[in-house]
């Protein structure tokens, strides 16, 4: 399926600029787009530019970092006005906090020795105020304390690691409010990679239905069949339509999948990009 409705650039924690991630999803094969980098827009208008120019259905997006009873999980807002100052104000306060993170985290780091993290990262990263924890561990593997990313994170980063700072992001009814604000449509981002417990999934998709979320990606990065077949159960029995997305970042990642080229979804789904005005 030629659509892609979750991916990343440089404006966030990708690797790419958004025009060269608009030129690599056509080049895959890509029909419809969305570029949804970290709570920031700026990259929207020089990749729907650059779409236009492919022949790409190009969609508006953002990912959005949010606190849900003590757990980060995100949501992405579809088919957004940039211009909608309740989202953009959301989303500045989103971006200060995470320097506020990224020092405590390099504070954290400090003491097991390891100094200059905070100066590293953001030395890393296209805007200072969107550090992410990517920008830490590249910052951890270019000065050798870590071999790879996912080392980074089981050693350091990851929640309830030793270096790890939990942080309060939005709320999940500010989000899905401001989302809507804005046009958009809210879904919960790659569920099946919260670690989450049966009682605790139903209790998110439960709050997500109640604030009216709208859907979410029963496909991210490399889900297999039988992972969309159980998410495309959960989506029709609580009234969700279904997204999907390669949560792509950069060639050759872990976690995410090919740029522009995400699985069909199962027959019982209904796509969320049929409201797409």
């Amino acid at each position: 399926m030629s659509i892609d409705l979750h991916c990343h650039s440089t404006i966030s924690d990708g690797a790419l600029t958004p025009e060269q991630v608009v030129r690599l999803a056509h080049a895959n094969g890509c029909t419809m787009l969305a570029l949804t980098d970290h709570d920031h827009t700026a990259g929207l208008a020089e990749a729907n530019a650059q779409a236009q120019q492919c022949g790409i259905n190009f969609i508006n997006g953002v990912e959005i970092s949010v606190s849900w009873r003590g757990r980060t999980i995100h949501i992405v807002g579809l088919n957004i006005a940039t211009d909608d100052l309740l989202l953009q104000n959301l989303l500045a306060q989103l971006r200060a906090g995470r320097l506020q993170r990224l020092r405590a985290i390099s504070d954290k780091l400090a003491k097991k020795g390891i100094s200059g993290a905070y100066e590293g990262s953001i030395a890393l990263a296209t805007h200072a105020e969107m550090v992410t924890r990517t920008h830490i561990a590249d910052y951890l593997i270019n000065n050798g304390h870590v071999r790879k990313k996912a080392d980074a994170f089981r050693k350091f980063l990851g929640d309830g690691k030793s270096c790890s700072v939990r942080h309060q992001w939005a709320e999940l009814s500010e989000t899905v409010n401001a989302i809507h604000h804005a046009g958009g449509l809210a879904i919960i981002a790659h569920p099946i990679r919260y670690d989450l417990s049966a009682t605790a999934r139903r209790n998110l998709f439960s709050d997500f239905k109640d604030c009216g979320g709208d859907a979410i990606e029963v496909h991210s990065g490399r889900t297999n069949l039988n992972d969309r077949l159980n998410y495309a159960l959960l989506a029709q029995h609580y009234g969700f339509l279904a997204s999907c997305g390669s949560d792509f970042h950069r060639e050759g990642d872990y976690g995410g999948g090919q740029l522009g080229k995400c699985p069909e979804l199962p027959p019982t789904c209904k796509p969320v990009w049929n409201l797409f005005r």
